[in-house]
């Protein structure tokens, strides 16, 4: 089935069987050309009107597509939060420990050269903790609107 509308009446539609062809382009006019010797178009057509210019009506399929594609990509968000959140926790406890490490620095006690270049040797270690966190934050974010098209695609119809 294939239908057909009218520029100038887009509330129109005629239906006709079959994909869109000149045959079937031909059976919409003879609707068309009923429409208008019943007086049942609303709308004045030029002479000259064409089976060209009728509107193939096409029905909006990409609705479930769009829909599987925003479920993968909300399922890509979270797998990315589930891959940031394991790093945050594997590295904090020792990031804390440098951190508190630091505070040293800020002291008046005396520091042993020892201290000082394990301390330089945490700054990486603590450096790479503080971005995975702020990732994991940001990712969060974006993961409560990912963790809501889950949770309507997987919402049960009966509801």
């Amino acid at each position: 089935m294939v239908q057909y509308t009218l520029a100038q009446s887009p509330e129109i539609i005629l239906n006709v069987p079959g994909k869109d062809s000149a045959k079937a382009r031909e059976k919409a006019m003879d609707q068309l050309i009923d429409l208008m010797d019943t007086g049942n178009l609303p709308t004045e057509l030029e002479e000259g009107f064409s089976p060209q210019q009728l509107i193939e009506v096409k029905e909006p399929t990409t609705d479930n597509v769009l829909g599987e594609d925003a479920v993968t990509q909300a399922v890509q968000i979270l797998s990315n939060l589930a891959t940031l959140k394991l790093k945050v926790q594997e590295s904090r406890s020792e990031a804390v420990e440098i951190r508190k490490a630091v505070d040293v620095l800020f002291s008046d006690n005396s520091v042993t050269e020892e201290e000082i270049t394990r301390i330089k040797e945490g700054f990486k270690i603590l450096k790479n903790f503080a971005q995975a966190n702020l990732r994991y934050q940001e990712a969060r974010t974006k993961a409560e609107q990912a963790r809501q098209v889950l949770d309507q695609a997987l919402k049960s119809p009966d509801n």
